[in-house]
């Protein structure tokens, strides 16, 4: 199980490495999980004990929201202040994002068929 999580830790490394030295617009963690990705696709399957890790992992993802939620109460006031252009930006993105998800799934439809 410590291999397996020096594993995924060391794919957040590198891709942190990435972003910090070629000046990225993306998240660390996100080229990490891409360069995981990668591996795996190379490798061709999931080491059993790589799934285990990860999915202990993610049995305790929501304490990871418990620190934003902190952070929401704690600006609260802020957040009242501003509700009008956060409320249209949240209805605006996800309007949007289902707008794009349905366009991608119909065209991917058409593909398959």
């Amino acid at each position: 199980m410590l291999e397996s999580l020096a594993v995924l830790l060391l794919c957040q490394l590198l891709g942190e490495l990435f972003v910090l030295y070629l000046e990225l617009p993306v998240p660390g963690p996100v080229v990490g999980m891409i360069i995981l990705f990668i591996g795996l696709m190379i490798r061709g399957n999931i080491p059993d004990e790589l799934s285990i890790t990860a999915n202990g992992l993610l049995e305790q993802l929501s304490l990871l929201f418990v620190p934003a939620g902190v952070g929401v109460l704690t600006h609260l006031t802020l957040l009242g202040e501003h509700w009008l252009p956060l409320s249209a930006s949240l209805i605006v993105s996800t309007l949007l994002t289902l707008a794009i998800t349905g366009l991608l799934m119909q065209h991917l439809a058409k593909e398959e068929k």
